[in-house]
């Protein structure tokens, strides 16, 4: 399938900078559109813009609803409110496991420093933007002298920060989000934790052997080792063999995206609705 993105110049940054990595990272991406800036006159927000105004998540939930019913002829409101649940956390989840996986960094994850894009078909994010310029990085790290770096002593450690830096921006989510969509904060809480697993392991698919995706579910099963409260549960990720004999790697979500309320649709094979624990 053809590239969709809108076709744009490399931008000339600093060598080892932030700006750097993401230059290098979106020649990864398919579909998506990975920024270092914030387009003007175009249909982008900051996060902070939804979490310091929450009636951009009813705008939003009101465009979903309308795509909804053109697809589905229905819109329940669970669906609309979880989808958007699982869309809105995939933002800082995505661009903190891209850039953990890839280039062993981790920006500041803060919502003022993070922007997206809603398509022009289904409304969910099909552009990011990366604004700030520091960075959590190993002493290795090419740019660990420069002034928006901050070395930490290991893998564990970046891992660590990962952790905290997607934390914090999640809860400033779960207050926002669990007043206006009425889901309960251990639904949130559980799709922060599925973004997190999925976006590493989502991160290791990007590469084109069966190797790169085991080091992306070896990095979510280091970033999310045990539990760590508020995220509801370590990596789910495991191996499991199909019919045919074929080992694959499967994961157990841990929130419903609530699709099985549309009356063509059925739980998603991890649902933890039908997927016992393991």
């Amino acid at each position: 399938m053809p590239d969709q993105r809108s076709v744009r110049p490399a931008r000339q940054v600093p060598e080892d900078s932030l700006a750097a990595s993401l230059n290098r990272l979106e020649d990864l991406q398919d579909r998506r559109e990975l920024r270092l800036d914030l387009p003007s006159g175009e249909n982008w927000q900051r996060c902070s813009d939804l979490l310091d105004d929450p009636a951009r998540f009813e705008i939003w939930g009101k465009s979903l609803s309308e795509w909804l019913i053109a697809e589905y002829g229905e819109a329940p409101r669970r669906t609309t409110f979880g989808y958007i649940m699982s869309w809105y956390l995939h933002v800082p989840a995505y661009v903190g496991g891209l850039l953990f996986h890839h280039e062993r960094r981790v920006p500041s994850l803060r919502p003022e420093e993070l922007a997206f894009r809603l398509s022009d078909d289904r409304p969910h994010p099909e552009g990011l933007a990366v604004l700030g310029d520091d960075f959590y990085c190993l002493p290795s790290d090419p740019g660990s002298g420069l002034p928006e770096a901050t070395v930490v002593a290991d893998e564990r450690a970046l891992a660590a920060v990962l952790r905290a830096r997607y934390i914090a921006h999640a809860a400033r989510f779960v207050q926002t989000y669990g007043p206006i969509s009425k889901l309960g904060r251990r639904m949130l809480w559980a799709a922060a934790t599925d973004a997190l697993d999925n976006s590493l392991w989502s991160a290791g698919l990007q590469g084109e052997t069966k190797e790169a995706e085991g080091s992306g579910v070896a990095d979510a099963a280091m970033v999310l080792e045990s539990r760590f409260p508020p995220l509801t549960s370590a990596s789910t990720l495991r191996v499991t063999t199909d019919s045919a004999g074929h080992r694959e790697w499967t994961r157990r979500r841990e929130s419903c995206c609530f699709s099985y309320l549309l009356k063509a649709e059925s739980e998603c094979d991890a649902c933890p609705r039908t997927c016992p624990k393991a």
